[in-house]
C-alpha cells in the first residue's frame, strides 16, 4: 500500500492562533504558510484548529504534527493549551514526528518538563542569525544547513530550560534555545521558518511602538528584513521525515 493512497495518515497542521486580518487578507493565515511549504510529499495535509476540544486525534492516525505560533503565552494556561500539553505528551512517547514552531517550541518544551517564561528584555523581532551546533550535524532537519542562517523571528516569551532529554540544536545571541530535538522525531524551533519576508516587515510595523517602549527602533529592524530560504527548508525537510516514517511503516 502507498502511502499516497492512506488518507487517514494526514499531516496535522495544528492552528494555534491567526495572525492580522489585514495580513491574512493578502498572505494568508498561519497554516496557509506552513501548508505551501509542506504539500507534494506524498501526504495528505489537514488542518486542525487546537483550540477546539475535538481538534486532537489520537497520534496513530496522523503522518506527523506541527504546530503553529500564537500571540496567547504558554504561562497563561489556557483550557486549550492545556489539553494539547498533555496531547504532545502522548504524542511524543508514541514516536509521532513533532515540529512545533514559536508557541508550539515552548509548549512542546513545556510539555516535556522544561520552562518557560517572558522575556526581560522585551522581544526578538525581526531577521534574526541562528547559529546551529555540532549536536545538529547530523540532524534530519538540521544538517544540510550552514553554520549560520538568518530565520524571521518575534516572540516575548522563550524556553528557559530544555526537557532533560532535548539535544540543544541552535542557538542566536538573544536566545540560546533556539532549536532542540527530543528523542528521534520531535523537533522545537523558536523562530519562523514558514514566515514571508512580507509578514515579518508587517510585524515590526504593527509592533512598532511596543518595540520602542523596549528601546528598540523599528526602522532598523525593517531595514535588515530579508528572505531566509534557509530556515524555510526545515518545513519540506520535517515532511520528509514524516513521509520516510510512513513508508518504512507500511514495508
Amino acid at each position: 500500500m502507498s502511502v499516497a493512497a492512506s488518507p487517514t495518515r494526514p499531516l496535522a497542521i495544528f492552528k494555534l492562533d491567526s495572525t492580522f486580518p489585514e495580513l491574512s487578507g493578502t498572505l494568508g493565515d498561519f497554516e496557509d504558510w506552513f501548508q505551501r511549504a509542506t504539500v507534494g510529499h506524498g501526504m495528505p495535509v489537514q488542518i486542525r484548529d487546537a483550540r477546539d476540544e475535538h481538534a486532537l486525534p489520537e497520534p496513530a492516525l496522523l503522518a506527523g504534527a506541527i504546530l503553529t505560533g500564537s500571540a496567547c503565552m504558554v504561562t497563561a494556561r489556557l483550557p486549550w493549551s492545556e489539553r494539547l500539553r498533555l496531547w504532545l505528551r502522548r504524542a511524543v512517547e508514541a514516536g509521532l514526528p513533532v515540529l512545533g514552531v514559536c508557541y508550539g517550541h515552548q509548549l512542546l518544551a513545556d510539555a516535556l518538563g522544561g520552562s518557560v517564561a517572558a522575556r526581560r528584555e522585551g522581544a526578538e523581532i525581526g531577521t534574526i542569525s541562528v547559529a546551529r551546533h555540532a549536536t545538529s550535524d547530523n540532524d534530519p532537519l538540521f544538517a544540510g544547513l550552514p553554520q549560520q542562517f538568518f530565520a524571521q523571528s518575534v516572540h516575548w516569551q522563550s524556553v528557559t530550560r530544555l526537557p532533560d532529554q532535548a539535544v540543544l540544536l541552535a542557538g542566536s545571541e538573544a536566545d540560546p534555545h533556539q532549536a532542540y530535538r527530543v528523542g528521534e522525531n520531535a523537533w522545537g524551533v523558536q523562530f519562523h521558518p514558514e514566515f514571508p519576508m512580507a509578514a515579518m516587515r508587517f510585524y515590526i510595523e504593527t509592533y512598532q511602538d511596543t518595540l520602542r517602549k523596549e528601546g528598540q527602533d523599528p526602522f532598523r529592524l525593517g531595514r535588515h528584513v530579508q528572505e531566509t530560504p534557509e530556515a524555510a527548508g526545515l518545513l519540506p525537510a520535517f515532511a520528509r521525515v514524516c513521509n520516510t516514517r510512513l513508508l518504512r511503516m507500511t514495508e
